[in-house]
Formats: C-alpha cells, sequence, structure tokens
C-alpha cells in the first residue's frame, strides 16, 4: 500500500493495531490511521493481482450468495428489508420515480435485480467472475466486468450505488473521478462503508469484524470520507445510518473474539449502537453518505 494517504495527501502516520483475517486465511495484517484525516489503511494488503484468493470462501456471502449456517441465513433474511430501504432512499432523489442506475462492486448480483425488478435500468460492475457466475445463474443478471468500467458513457447515470463496496477498492482516487464523470450533474451516489468510529468498533477493537483484513483496504470516518470527496470535487451532502448492521457485525466479532458467536452479547451490543446512532447519526456500525457534484 501507499504511503501517501489517498484521502489528503499526508504521508503521516500512526499505527492503531495488528488484525487477523479471521475469517479466511488467518494472516494478521497492520492498520495505520492517517494523522490528518484519520483515514486508516490496510498498509501491508495484497496488491490487486493477488487478493482474489482471499475472497474464495463460501464464507464470504457477497460473493457466494451462501445460506450455510445461522448468521448467513440471517444475512439473507435482513436483506430483504435492506433491499426495500435502499430502492425508497435512491428512488426518493427522483422524487419516486426512476432511471439509470450503475451499482459499483455488485457481489453475486442480487441488489442489481432487485432494482431492475422496480424497473430500473440498472446494471452493475463486479471484478470476480465467479460472483458474476452466480449472478447470472441465481438472478439472471449479467454483471458487467471491470474492464467495462471506462467505457461506460459520461453523464448517464442518475444514481450510483457502492454497498460496501469502496473499501475494497484498490485504485481509490482513480474509481471515484471516474464514477464522479459517469454521475449526471444532478445524480446522486449512495455510498455505504463501515464506520470504525462507531460504538461497537470501540468495543469490539482488534477483533470488529468489519475490519475485514485484507478485502478492507480502507477503513473511514466520517471525516476521511468527506475529505476523500472534496479531493475529488464531489460533496457529501447527507449522512444515514445502516441499522442492521450492528448486530451482524457483533455476532461476527464475538465470534472471532470467543470463537462462537455470543447471541445475547450480540444483541446487546447491537442495542447499545443503537441507542448511541440516534444520539449522533455518525456513531452507526456503517453510514451510508449521499454524495453529489
Amino acid at each position: 500500500m501507499t504511503t501517501i494517504c489517498p484521502a489528503c495527501g499526508s504521508n503521516s502516520w500512526k499505527l492503531v493495531f495488528d488484525v487477523i483475517d479471521y475469517s479466511i486465511t488467518k494472516e494478521q495484517f497492520r492498520l495505520c490511521e492517517c494523522n490528518q484525516c484519520t483515514l486508516r489503511v490496510t498498509m501491508n494488503a495484497p496488491g490487486a493481482a493477488a487478493i482474489s484468493g482471499y475472497y474464495q470462501s463460501a464464507e464470504y456471502i457477497s460473493h457466494s450468495n451462501s445460506r450455510k449456517g445461522i448468521i448467513n441465513r440471517l444475512y439473507q433474511e435482513v436483506r430483504k428489508i435492506t433491499f426495500a430501504k435502499k430502492s425508497k432512499l435512491v428512488s426518493g432523489h427522483l422524487g419516486g420515480g426512476v432511471g439509470n442506475l450503475l451499482d459499483y462492486g455488485s457481489g453475486a448480483g442480487a441488489f442489481v435485480a432487485h432494482m431492475q425488478k422496480d424497473n430500473w435500468n440498472a446494471i452493475g460492475i463486479e471484478p470476480a467472475a465467479n460472483a458474476r457466475s452466480i449472478a447470472k445463474n441465481q438472478f439472471g443478471v449479467e454483471l458487467l466486468d471491470l474492464s467495462a468500467f471506462m467505457t461506460l458513457p459520461a453523464a448517464h447515470f442518475d444514481v450510483i450505488t457502492l454497498w460496501h463496496v469502496l473499501e475494497h477498492v484498490h485504485e481509490l482516487n482513480e474509481t471515484v473521478q471516474q464514477l464522479r464523470r459517469l454521475l449526471k450533474p444532478e445524480g446522486r451516489m449512495y455510498i455505504a462503508v463501515p464506520n470504525y468510529t462507531s460504538l461497537d468498533a470501540a468495543y469490539f477493537g482488534k477483533f470488529w469484524a468489519a475490519y475485514d483484513v485484507p478485502r478492507h483496504l480502507y477503513h473511514f470516518s466520517p471525516p476521511a470520507m468527506r475529505q476523500l470527496m472534496s479531493s475529488n470535487q464531489l460533496k457529501v451532502h447527507a449522512v444515514k445510518p445502516m441499522w442492521f448492521d450492528s448486530f451482524y457485525v457483533a455476532m461476527l466479532s464475538t465470534q472471532y473474539q470467543r470463537g462462537r458467536v455470543n447471541y445475547v452479547k450480540s444483541v446487546w451490543q447491537g442495542i447499545q449502537t443503537s441507542i448511541q446512532t440516534l444520539k449522533d447519526v455518525e456513531r452507526s456500525s456503517s453510514l451510508i453518505y449521499e454524495i453529489g457534484h
């Protein structure tokens, strides 16, 4: 990873702690924080050519669409609710209407399929061939590979969505610049990322599942996201919480911490984070940033 902060250009860092890839390889990776804008970076993460192996697991739900295990089944059920909420959110920008939508980092294509059923002209970009295959076989969605990203028409999309994707992107500024080019002047991007300034992140520390190293290359605070967007001539217009994420992340975090899921502790911690979020939306476990020109 670069020693220059992609959000603010600083080269001043402090060590946060080392985090283990609990979900797949059990390797250890180092987290550092920019002293200027507070962006956190997985410093020794594999490069783009080498990282694909860290996604090759049935446990990686967004690429496998697996229902194996209680946590994945709960994820699938909650996803039905969150898709309806996401659809309402992006439709609200068009006064309840529909338009052109790009979903960047579509995983197994479930969200694109949902939006197509809601009559959106929705397309998706997904780098992983196995995920594109699942999208085609399970949802009948033909996702585009990453090579198509730079050839899409400029100022074409009313809405661009990245649901827990930006933290995975190697070429951070280059990707944000291209997304900006593709967005209509009055369009909106909705970017959801984990929030390491959340109450549950503070509680679980290095066991917080949303660090998800090395797949998560970047770890955002609200100031870091605003700085990244400002550096790319974009603006954060609103910030919204993702209510269910604290419960899901807490379940995984207790598993990483103790070797098994503690459901009582997970629900309690999810409730505590939700209460804190009611007082301050930017303490949510994950945040949706509404971004425009």
